[in-house]
């Protein structure tokens, strides 16, 4: 499912898929990290982060690949992009209420 333009994306928008999106999105591209290690991370149970992890593989936002008792999972090419696109819909819904991002200030410490 595409979002409109100007239009969150409903996929990440979920508060668990957007913590296992951004999660991933730290990631350098074609990093893997442990389901276990996710799990943890996120403080999700193993049926709760599955469920999630099936909707953004549906979506093709994530893969994920089974070594021996392990199970790995990277955010695709697709998913990053739909990330960025997502922040970027999300600091221009904002911006109104909280102004433009200071590029002279990105810690927003000055008054």
């Amino acid at each position: 499912m595409t979002p409109r333009a100007g239009e969150l994306d409903p996929v990440i928008h979920a508060q668990a898929r957007l913590r296992v999106v951004s999660t991933l999105a730290s990631l350098s591209a074609g990093d893997q990290i442990a389901f276990t290690r996710l799990q943890k991370l996120l403080d999700m149970t193993p049926g709760n982060l599955i469920t999630h992890l099936r909707k953004l593989e549906t979506s093709e936002y994530i893969t994920s690949v089974k070594r021996g008792s392990a199970t790995y999972l990277t955010l695709t090419t697709r998913g990053r992009s739909a990330f960025e696109e997502y922040v970027s819909t999300l600091r221009s819904l904002l911006e109104p209420a909280v102004g433009p991002e200071d590029a002279s200030d990105p810690e927003g410490t000055r008054p």
